[in-house]
């Protein structure tokens, strides 16, 4: 496997339903680049969240492997957690622990996986708060923050354990439109950092703007991929013609 590839599926595959009718997934192969940003669009129920969280195993295949830095993390011996470690994940909505403050929120992986004293995971929480203009919100609660300030909470909550790659899965589609964008620049600033990120989004902007890959997923297949101005300005599939023309 080349060096410089982070993640790589074969042939992943996944079933549902009675006698496995739906398929989810089906023979997905493709590669991640360290510090890349691959942004993954499609319709609705394409398979592009099936596809992203096959990647730390939140999602089990039906068939097929998940090579993450060169090991088989399909493989039943393997501790996924020591991998998910090195993997944050940003979801839709943003799985913040009510009870707990800002900065607990983000301390408590750090302290408790990494094994960080208190001192060093709350500087290191406070110097990305600081990044992401939240350093004043460390003692609210969640219920306290609107919900681009969540979502920039859960961002730099997965920050804090260091990770190789970024997963982000439709990271601002629970969003009141004027927060968007607020989420979106933190994001940015990240790929411009040299973070490998992949990200399932139907911000066709910021696919356009920041991606170094643009994956296209109909049916449960990447049935195109390229360059965000191979993709937009000049898609090949049929799929990919009629899924731009709806919604640019």
């Amino acid at each position: 496997m080349n060096a410089d590839v982070i993640i790589r599926t074969e042939n992943l595959s996944k079933f549902y339903g009675e006698n496995n009718s739906i398929h989810a997934l089906e023979n997905v192969t493709a590669e991640i680049h360290k510090g890349e940003v691959v942004v993954i669009i499609g319709p609705s129920g394409s398979g592009k969240s099936t596809f992203l969280r096959s990647l730390n195993l939140l999602e089990h295949a039906s068939e097929g492997k998940v090579y993450f830095e060169g090991v088989d993390i399909t493989d039943e011996k393997v501790d996924i957690n020591l991998h998910r470690r090195k993997m944050g994940m940003v979801f839709q909505h943003f799985n913040l622990f009510p009870h707990m403050t800002v900065l607990k929120n983000m301390t408590i992986a750090p302290m408790k996986l990494l094994k960080l004293s208190k001192k060093e995971a709350e500087e290191k929480a406070m110097q990305l708060l600081k990044r992401v203009g939240l350093q004043d919100r460390a003692n609210a609660y969640p219920s306290q923050l609107s919900g681009g300030q969540k979502q920039r909470v859960a961002i730099v909550r997965s920050l804090c354990m260091n990770p190789d790659v970024m997963l982000f899965d439709e990271p601002t589609s629970a969003l009141d439109p004027e927060m968007v964008g607020e989420v979106l620049n933190v994001m940015k600033q990240l790929a411009q950092d040299g973070m490998t990120m992949v990200v399932v989004t139907h911000e066709m902007g910021f696919a356009r703007e920041v991606a170094d890959r643009v994956i296209f997923m109909s049916e449960g297949r990447i049935t195109e991929e390229g360059t965000p101005e191979e993709i937009f300005t000049n898609p090949k599939h049929p799929h990919t013609q009629q899924f731009l023309k709806s919604i640019l």
